[in-house]
């Protein structure tokens, strides 16, 4: 029988990981739509305000690009739909989960689009009145995620508005980023581009747009695709 010694351990070790490390794709995305996108926006307005602002610890799985990475996955979820495909793909990638939750949490009233004066109306029509402060603008351990999975609902054709400090108020230095968006009809349009803009750092990676009713399977086939 052979005897190894600890260096041919060792190196057998580190064959194995290389190769663990190979592979792997972003996924694609898809435009157009308006409106705000995560279904009604009238219904079920205070997910946001579930205390999820701290990251949770999952163990690292994944497979393809994000072998050997750490991977959080960020998301605003006005109206859960976000909300439940990050937790599909966190699952899947053994990712963090990090909720991107407003200083102001929006009601059902808020999310009501169709009346002029609601708030998500008024932010609408007033640019300046966009800027949303975060009740927790950065995770916690930051610096430690080599890949970062963004999501958010579609409000008229560009991300909602509460993702923009959290891409703005970041250093996305030395990560991979990867767009998602939840919508009734709308596309990802530019609103990955436009978040990107936003962070002026980081590799940005062509996003994904998902139906609010997209199916657990269609979520878990793209994180694996990641």
């Amino acid at each position: 029988m052979t005897n190894f010694t600890r260096r041919d351990v060792l190196k057998m070790a580190g064959i194995i990981s290389a190769g663990l490390a190979l592979g792997g794709c972003s996924a694609g995305g898809s435009n157009g739509g308006s409106s705000t996108g995560e279904s009604s926006a009238s219904s079920a307005g205070t997910t946001s305000g579930s205390s999820e602002s701290t990251s949770s610890t999952a163990d690292n799985s994944a497979s393809g690009a994000t072998a050997g990475s750490k991977v959080l996955v960020a998301y605003y979820s006005a109206q859960g739909h976000t909300k439940r495909v990050a937790e599909i793909a966190a699952a899947e990638l053994g990712a963090d989960l990090f909720e991107i939750v407003p200083e102001e949490v929006y009601t059902d009233a808020d999310l009501t689009w169709s009346n002029s004066d609601s708030r998500v109306s008024r932010e609408h029509d007033d640019e300046s009145l966009r800027d949303v402060p975060l009740a927790q603008t950065t995770p916690d351990n930051w610096a430690d995620y080599d890949t970062v999975l963004l999501g958010y609902p579609i409000w008229w054709a560009i991300a909602a508005w509460p993702t923009n400090h959290f891409a703005s108020d970041n250093d996305f230095a030395g990560k991979k980023v990867i767009p998602f968006c939840t919508s009734a009809s709308s596309g990802l349009g530019q609103s990955g581009q436009l978040l990107a803009d936003a962070a002026g750092t980081g590799d940005w990676q062509s996003g994904q747009r998902f139906s609010s009713g997209a199916s657990d399977d269609e979520v878990r086939s793209w994180a694996k695709s990641i």
